[in-house]
């Protein structure tokens, strides 16, 4: 189902919309809070699991973090895997993990992180999973987009987070990812919440810019959950950008969206560009007209995670 966000999430204050969902969104809080109660918490095991979540919907950098923090347990000679809940909406997403190191797929992220174990991984590295308590997790990451902070405050549906920001008080780690921009607002209001907690930040960078040419027009689309993040990085790397089209998050394309897009394209004399996650998502419309951009996060506290870490 490709549902786009609304844009009231986004406003720095909650309107008339978000007070009028409200009542939905306090019985949700409610009816998370029974099933926390009702819910096993399985006991840690052997295997050492860490968690990169987040609380805002959405576009936060879980996967790039859990592929950077893959690569640095790789250095280290440290047997390390991908752990991920089962959604069919999710394939770009697997495909990528996937392309990088094991991925365990599951319905449910304790049976995943027991085959890991069985397989006798040292590291299961879950992508998401933060507000599953059936796992007790080793160390926790809550992820931030730089850019979408945490939009107008609200929980869902009527705002993008999927827990009270309050609940910062619970966790001891953040990170920050983006372009760098931005952040000082979203730094105070977690600061305020919880003095304690440590800050990290992420950089997305560009890896194939070499494939690009600075003297070309360019159309950018993508169905991510950051989408003016991923803008922002293109154009600081010196690519003109034309017109740029946001789709919504996990965004399953059709023939003809792809034929709008190249003859849109067409008509301003651009070259069209997407992200590595969207380009996987058009495989079985296979248009070679079709580049993408491909990024990855660079920790800019990188000897602090890995201090942390192992």
């Amino acid at each position: 189902m490709n549902i786009r966000k609304p844009k009231f999430w986004d406003y720095k204050k909650p309107n008339i919309y978000a007070y009028i969902l409200y009542p939905i969104a306090f019985l949700i809080k409610v009816l998370v809070f029974l099933k926390k109660k009702c819910t096993r918490i399985n006991k840690k095991r052997k295997i050492k699991t860490i968690c990169i979540g987040n609380i805002y919907v959405g576009g936060t950098g879980k996967t790039s973090l859990c592929l950077k923090i893959h690569e640095i347990l790789k250095k280290k000679k440290i047997k390390s895997c991908f752990i991920k809940k089962f959604y069919n909406a999710q394939v770009d997403e697997q495909k990528l993990l996937k392309k990088k190191g094991e991925l365990f797929l599951s319905s449910k992220r304790m049976q995943a992180i027991i085959e890991a174990e069985k397989q006798n991984y040292e590291i299961a590295i879950c992508d998401d999973g933060l507000q599953d308590s059936s796992v007790e997790y080793d160390l926790k990451f809550v992820c931030f987009n730089s850019i979408n902070s945490v939009g107008n405050g609200m929980t869902l549906p009527s705002g993008p987070l999927r827990e009270s920001i309050q609940n910062l008080k619970l966790y001891e780690h953040v990170f920050i990812n983006g372009n760098l921009e931005n952040s000082e607002d979203l730094i105070k209001q977690i600061l305020k919440i919880n003095s304690k907690i440590k800050i990290y930040f992420g950089k997305y960078e560009p890896i194939n810019l070499d494939e690009f040419s600075k003297d070309e027009n360019y159309f950018v689309f993508s169905g991510i959950g950051n989408h003016q993040t991923f803008v922002s990085m293109i154009k600081s790397n010196g690519l003109k950008i034309i017109r740029d089209l946001e789709f919504p998050d996990h965004y399953q394309y059709t023939k003809n969206d792809i034929n709008q897009i190249l003859e849109n394209a067409n008509k301003i004399d651009c070259k069209v560009i997407t992200t590595e996650k969207d380009f996987y998502r058009l495989k079985n419309i296979n248009d070679k007209k079709i580049k993408f951009i491909k990024s990855e996060l660079k920790i800019i506290n990188e000897q602090e995670i890995e201090n942390l870490i192992l």
